[in-house]
C-alpha cells in the first residue's frame, strides 16, 4: 500500500463563538507517521474528524494527493480511522469484524478469507479469529479495530486517541505495534493524542497545538530540543523556565556554525554565584547567564529562558569552570531529593533568590543506594550556555 500526501490548506472551523480551528495550514508528507499533539479542547480531534469526513471546515479546502474531499463523505476518501473506543460489534466474531466492510461490498467468500487472514496475521491476532469482543484484552479489542481500518486499504490511517483507554504496559505495548505496523505497510498515518511520550517515541513529526492553533510542526527532536514559543517547552517534557531581558546580544562562532552568544537579565535566577578566581573587577553584568541562539535577539526584549532539567549538572564542590565564561553557575540549597531508580530528581532552592529549581542526574550505576547528595545539601548547579535556549514568545 502507498500512502498519501495531505495537505491543510488554511482550515478554519467555529462551533458558534467558539474557534476550534484557527487558519490551520500545513501539509503530511506521502507515507509520514504524523502525530497531532495538545492538551484536551486544542482541536486536533476536530481538525482529525474534518480529515476523515464527519466534519465540513468553515473555511479551506482538505487535499489528499492535490485532491480536495471536502464535502466527500468518509467512505469516499481513501482513509479509515481508527476510534478510542474500538466501535467493534459485540455480536460478531474477530473474523466477522474485520470482514464486515468487505462482506458490504459483496467480495467472494475466498477473497474475503485471503484478506482478513492476511491483516489479522499482520496485528498477531490469527488465533483469536473466532472469540467475540468481550472474550479479548482491551489491547487485543484495539488491534482488531486496527485490522477493520486497514483491510479497506487506505492510503491514510487516522488514529483517534487509539491508546488512551488502555492502561499504561498495554499502551506501551501496542505503541511499539503501530511503529511496527507503520514500517511494515508504509501509508500515512494521522495520530491524535494528548500524551506526549506517545507522539516523541512514533512520530516523524508532530504538531503540537493549543487553543485551535497549530504552534510548532518539527520532528521529536527538533520540538523537545528548541520549542517555538513557553506552552511548547513546558507542554512537552520538564522544564525550568523563566521570563529574562535581553542584556547583549554578539555574534559567536559554536561548533555548528554561526550563532549568537545572549545575555541575560533573569530575575528569578538573580546573579550567578561567585566562584574562586573572580575578582572585584569582575562586573555585575558578568554574571548575567549567557545561552546561545541561531537569531539575533535586540537589547531590551523580552524573551523566556529555558533549561531542561537533565542538561543541568549538579556536585556538592564548586564546579572547576577553567575560566569559561559560557559556564552559568549557582549556589543553592536542596529542598527535595526524589530517587525514581534510574534517576534522582532534585529541587533546588537558590541562594540569592530562593527560586527553585528541577534538576534530573542520570544513574549510570544502576547498583547505587540512592544519591550521595543529600536534602539540605548545599549544592552548585551548572549549565553550558549551549545546553538552554530562548522562547520569545512569552504569552502562548
Amino acid at each position: 500500500m502507498n500512502g498519501s500526501q495531505v495537505k491543510i490548506d488554511h482550515v478554519s472551523k467555529e462551533f458558534g463563538d467558539f474557534i476550534a480551528l484557527n487558519d490551520i495550514n500545513f501539509t503530511i508528507n506521502q507515507g509520514e507517521f504524523f502525530t497531532l499533539l495538545g492538551p484536551s479542547g486544542c482541536g486536533k480531534t476536530t481538525l482529525l474528524r474534518i480529515i476523515a469526513g464527519f466534519e465540513n471546515p468553515d473555511d479551506g479546502a482538505v487535499l489528499f494527493d492535490d485532491t480536495n474531499v471536502v464535502g466527500l463523505p468518509p467512505n469516499k476518501r481513501q482513509s479509515n480511522t481508527v476510534f478510542q473506543s474500538y466501535a467493534l460489534f459485540p455480536h460478531m466474531t474477530v473474523f466477522e469484524n474485520v470482514a464486515f466492510s468487505l462482506r458490504l461490498k459483496k467480495i467472494d467468500n475466498a477473497t474475503v478469507e485471503e484478506k482478513v487472514l492476511k491483516y489479522l496475521s499482520l496485528v498477531q491476532l490469527e488465533e483469536h479469529m473466532y472469540k467475540k469482543p468481550n472474550q479479548l484484552s482491551g489491547g487485543q479489542r484495539q488491534r482488531v479495530a486496527i485490522a477493520r481500518a486497514l483491510i479497506n486499504e487506505p492510503k491514510v490511517l487516522l488514529l483517534d486517541e487509539p491508546l488512551s483507554a488502555l492502561d499504561a504496559k498495554l499502551r506501551s505495548s501496542l505503541l511499539v505495534e503501530l511503529d511496527r505496523l507503520h514500517d511494515k505497510i508504509g501509508i500515512t498515518f494521522i495520530f491524535v493524542t494528548h500524551d506526549q511520550s506517545e507522539a516523541l517515541a512514533v512520530s516523524d513529526r508532530i504538531a503540537i497545538m493549543n487553543k485551535g492553533n497549530v504552534l510548532q510542526i518539527g520532528t521529536p527532536f527538533e520540538i523537545y530540543e528548541s520549542p517555538a514559543t513557553q506552552f511548547v517547552a513546558q507542554f512537552i517534557g520538564e522544564t525550568n523556565l523563566f521570563e529574562s531581558t535581553v542584556v547583549k546580544c554578539e555574534g559567536y562562532k559554536a561548533k555548528t556554525g554561526e550563532e549568537y552568544m545572549v545575555t541575560l537579565n533573569t530575575p528569578a535566577l538573580g546573579l550567578q554565584a561567585q566562584l574562586t578566581g573572580d575578582t572585584q573587577a569582575t562586573k555585575e553584568e558578568d554574571k548575567n547567564i549567557l545561552v546561545t541562539d541561531y537569531e539575533h535577539t535586540d537589547e531590551g526584549q523580552k524573551v523566556a529562558f529555558t533549561i531542561r532539567p537533565e542538561k543541568i549538572r549538579i556536585t556538592l564542590e564548586e564546579p572547576n569552570v577553567n575560566g569559561r565564561k559560557d559556564i552559568n553557575v549557582f549556589k543553592g540549597v536542596v529542598e527535595e531529593p526524589v530517587y525514581t531508580g534510574f534517576q534522582s530528581k532534585f529541587y533546588i532552592k537558590l541562594e540569592k533568590t530562593g527560586t527553585i529549581v528541577k534538576v534530573f542526574k542520570q544513574h549510570t550505576n544502576y547498583l547505587d543506594d540512592g544519591p550521595e547528595i543529600q536534602w539540605k545539601d548545599t549544592v552548585y548547579i551548572s549549565w553550558s550556555a549551549e545546553d538552554g535556549y530562548i522562547v520569545e514568545d512569552i504569552e502562548k
